[in-house]
């Protein structure tokens, strides 16, 4: 599946093979289970996704949800992204090390953690990397880079 036009996070898991549906699922109730307050799963992007809704956080530079995480099945494999992971080179090694030391091969590129099968991802370490970023910590990050994407973009005038 590319992109999906599924209004409903229900519709977007009846769109999927029972394999991938399984899969997506499980990691889903990881993620719901681990995900600090005031996160809302919604659609967006086409993707299950994991968010600072608008009324809590408005000020975002392309007008949507602020998304911390997303879920989505691809023509070739499932993808996990990890905005908290991203962008943030202390969380990034963290990640990368306990990903290695759980004796499954990391597939990711900036955000998105790839896997074909449940088996290729460990749901322990998802479960803890979800719970470690709590909104207010996340909206701080992202007016961080915000900030530094202006000085960037005022030092090459």
């Amino acid at each position: 599946m590319a992109q999906s036009k599924a209004a409903t996070v229900d519709q977007y898991l009846d769109e999927l093979k029972s394999d991938r549906r399984d899969a997506i699922s499980a990691v889903r109730r990881v993620v719901l289970d681990n995900l600090p307050d005031k996160y809302r799963e919604i659609m967006q992007f086409g993707m299950i996704s994991y968010v600072i809704p608008l009324e809590d956080y408005p000020e975002t530079y392309n007008g949507q949800a602020l998304g911390v995480a997303a879920l989505s099945s691809q023509k070739r494999y499932m993808s996990l992204y990890l905005m908290n992971v991203y962008g943030d080179p202390e969380i990034e090694d963290w990640f990368r090390e306990r990903y290695r030391a759980s004796g499954k091969k990391l597939d990711m590129g900036k955000a998105c953690v790839r896997f074909k099968t449940l088996d290729n991802l460990p749901l322990d370490l998802v479960a803890e990397t979800i719970a470690l970023t709590p909104p207010a910590a996340f909206i701080e990050r992202y007016e961080e880079s915000r900030r530094n994407m202006a000085s960037a973009r005022r030092a090459r005038r």
